[in-house]
């Protein structure tokens, strides 16, 4: 099984798609090792921008940039990104409509030791709210390279998370990225769905397995889209629901469990919204997977939440 992080397999997508779109740029906060963007700094120096510890800095020269024709695309860590430089990404990116791609790694508590400072598990609320920004949060290499040469394709502002720790290949390579569309990986019509995204995925998945060895069916959709979406794309997952649940790396607030508690109701539908991700708490330091235990996100977490309520009901 491929496994890899999704900050690795941006930096190999920027190397694959350099020939491709010969006008993108990349900046960098003197991160570049955290974010594999190095490798592209060794092969195409000339298009990489080391702009330092200056967030808001970056940010700025990166709305100047694109008004000669550039695509940059920013690089930083999600805190930094999401709050340390939202004033220039709101007011000299977005306010002006720049085609300024943001990708940003070290999101919600899987960045682990380096503790609730370095973890972003505000960032999707943060840029959601922002007008003119698409929001994207892919789940596996395959889907992040789609969902880059999307991003390159298209003009206008965007956000997008990657990730620290290597997560298994889901997609196969024939997948298309389909913005704003939920991506379905698992249909059984079951009376109960599991929304999730990015890191959570993958354990979503493992879980789906589990409780169908004890003939529990749960259908599987992927977010990959947190901006723009269209309400009507989410009925058919939603119709006939019984429970509908949300899993994720981000606070509850403002994240996939906002999200889809928005499409609930403008669907109108009459389901039970289970939302399992960051109680509106700081995380802390320490080892991802005993994180997401910690946190109510991990593979035993999901499952006795869901076989509780099952039994229950």
């Amino acid at each position: 099984m491929v496994r890899t992080s999704l900050r690795e397999a941006f930096g190999k997508a920027l190397l694959e798609l350099a020939k491709e779109f010969e006008n993108f740029y990349v900046l960098d906060a003197d991160v570049a090792g955290g974010t594999f963007t190095h490798w592209f700094r060794e092969k195409y120096p000339e298009r990489f921008i080391q702009c330092g510890i200056a967030e808001q800095n970056m940010m700025a020269a990166a709305a100047g940039l694109s008004s000669l024709g550039i695509i940059p695309i920013v690089t930083c860590y999600a805190v930094f990104a999401s709050m340390r430089a939202i004033e220039q990404a709101r007011n000299m990116v977005a306010y002006g409509n720049f085609n300024v791609k943001i990708v940003a790694s070290h999101v919600g508590i899987d960045v682990g030791p380096d503790g609730a400072t370095h973890q972003a598990i505000e960032d999707l609320a943060i840029y959601r709210a922002i007008p003119n920004f698409t929001v994207i949060s892919p789940c596996d290499d395959i889907e992040l390279k789609a969902a880059l040469r999307w991003m390159l394709k298209t003009k206008g502002p965007v956000y997008m998370r990657t990730g620290r720790s290597s997560v298994p290949r889901i997609h196969f390579d024939d997948y298309h990225f389909d913005l704003g569309k939920p991506d379905v990986l698992i249909n059984r019509d079951s009376d109960i769905v599991i929304f999730t995204s990015g890191i959570t995925v993958h354990r979503v998945l493992n879980v789906a397995k589990k409780l169908e060895r004890r003939s529990i069916n749960v259908d599987v959709v992927n977010i990959h889209t947190f901006k723009p979406v269209n309400p009507s794309d989410f009925y058919p997952f939603l119709k006939g629901r019984k429970f509908v649940f949300t899993v994720e790396d981000h606070n509850i607030i403002g994240g996939l469990g906002t999200l889809i508690g928005e499409m609930i109701l403008e669907n109108g539908i009459c389901a039970k919204l289970i939302k399992l991700g960051i109680k509106d708490k700081f995380g802390k330091s320490g080892e991802p997977e005993e994180l997401a235990g910690d946190f109510g996100i991990g593979e035993k977490n999901i499952e006795q939440t869901i076989l509780k309520l099952v039994v229950n009901n």
